[in-house]
């Protein structure tokens, strides 16, 4: 074709017993769009509640864009970087080292909250968090067990 192609990302989600959905946003033809997802969830019985809840995870993971499944899972040098920031931020800011610690854990933990997306607020209902809607599903084996999240350009 004549273009320089780069593939800047790629990854490979493998769960047995897994099923996977799909989401694309910004269709530019079959199978090609600017932003993608993936999830791979567990469960024992698959039935229409269960499709549902996997299109509409790919759906928030696309628009909320968690870093990790889980707040343990967030690698340390991106909470350390996110420290600094907010160091710089509150430093500048003139308040007491007391006071600024303080609101430096507050910052970090809503940091890892937000980018977790077991803790993040559910898009649909956002006064509920993703593992809330988890739990009201009432199916016990429903695990979430990988994503994935590309954009064209990152």
């Amino acid at each position: 074709i004549g273009e320089k192609i780069t593939i800047g990302k790629v990854n490979t989600i493998e769960n047995s017993n897994s099923l996977n959905f799909k989401y694309q946003h910004s269709i530019i033809q079959d199978n090609v769009s600017k932003l993608g997802v993936i999830v791979s969830i567990e469960a024992n019985e698959i039935n229409e509640k269960i499709n549902t809840f996997g299109k509409q995870l790919s759906m928030h993971i696309a628009a909320s864009n968690p870093i990790a499944l889980n707040s343990g899972e967030i690698k340390p040098e991106i909470i350390e970087k996110e420290k600094e920031l907010i160091e710089k931020e509150l430093k500048n800011s003139g308040k007491p080292q007391e006071i600024a610690k303080k609101i430096s854990a507050g910052k970090i933990n809503k940091f890892i909250e937000e980018n977790s997306l077991m803790t993040q607020d559910w898009v649909i209902e956002p006064k509920k968090k993703v593992k809330d809607i988890i739990s009201e599903m009432n199916t016990p084996s429903l695990k979430i067990k990988d994503f994935f999240r590309i954009k064209i350009g990152e």
